[in-house]
């Protein structure tokens, strides 16, 4: 089995990469510019048992996901399943917003997902699944956030549209949302490391569930869409926070 993790080698896309890799599966994580995280999710993965190949691309463009599956294709493992975690984190309102960085971000967190699913079909077939990583900030207004939450409301849409056309294939599509984590993107988002773990505590503190988000509640969601039993989840959001936002 081969699975694309797109984002795969930092922060949500690794730790859904890391919960996937196991022997005797391969994994290809596809990234836009950090070689040393690259190098260093391909060990960790590789660890664990998995068959790790990393490809430098840039899936917010049309050509750089015909990039993508023509060298997956050469590779010679098939592919079966993908998970799009890529993002382009721009930080920004909507009428301070430069809107050709805007315009790109929607590029990247939405239509990126229609670029992949298109280019990937010679390979994909029967029995796959996509899994598109969307957040509660493509149904809620955040603060700094309207290039990520429109971009991933956007690819919300691109889904419900895709399942007409996709699942008489016998190919799913479906996304998850986790709660809030502490990443790289967060800080940024959140202008320093300091904010970020403080918007993380306050998060964790004000959680239904009484405590932040772990790796392992989103990643464990994804891995069962990728399994057989979930071959008629269809279309769906499954927002893994804990129960935030349910009165929204």
């Amino acid at each position: 089995m081969t699975v694309l993790v797109t984002g795969g080698t930092k922060g949500i896309g690794l730790a859904i990469a890391e919960r996937l890799a196991q022997p005797g599966r391969n994994l290809v994580l596809a990234f836009q510019s950090d070689e040393q995280a690259a190098a260093e999710a391909k060990a960790r993965c590789e660890a664990k048992g998995a068959t790790v190949v990393t490809i430098r691309t840039d899936v917010g463009s049309i050509e750089g996901c015909a990039d993508l599956m023509r060298r997956i294709g050469a590779l010679g493992i098939g592919l079966q399943h993908i998970v799009h975690s890529a993002a382009m984190v721009y930080p920004t309102g909507m009428l301070d917003a430069d809107l050709e960085k805007f315009t790109r971000a929607m590029q990247t967190n939405g239509l990126s997902l229609l670029y992949l699913v298109q280019k990937a079909m010679p390979l994909i077939g029967r029995g796959s699944s996509i899994v598109f990583i969307s957040s509660a900030g493509a149904r809620t207004a955040r603060p700094n956030y309207a290039a990520l939450g429109n971009g991933k409301a956007l690819a919300e849409s691109i889904i419900r549209y895709l399942v007409p056309e996709l699942a008489p294939l016998g190919i799913r599509i479906n996304a998850v949302a986790p709660g809030l984590v502490h990443t790289t993107s967060v800080a940024k988002m959140s202008g320093s490391e300091e904010t970020a773990r403080k918007r993380v505590e306050q998060a964790a503190q004000a959680n239904p569930s009484g405590r932040a988000s772990r790796d392992s509640d989103y990643a464990s969601v994804v891995e069962f869409l990728l399994q057989d039993d979930a071959a008629f989840v269809q279309g769906q959001v499954i927002h893994a926070n804990g129960g935030v936002y349910v009165g929204v």
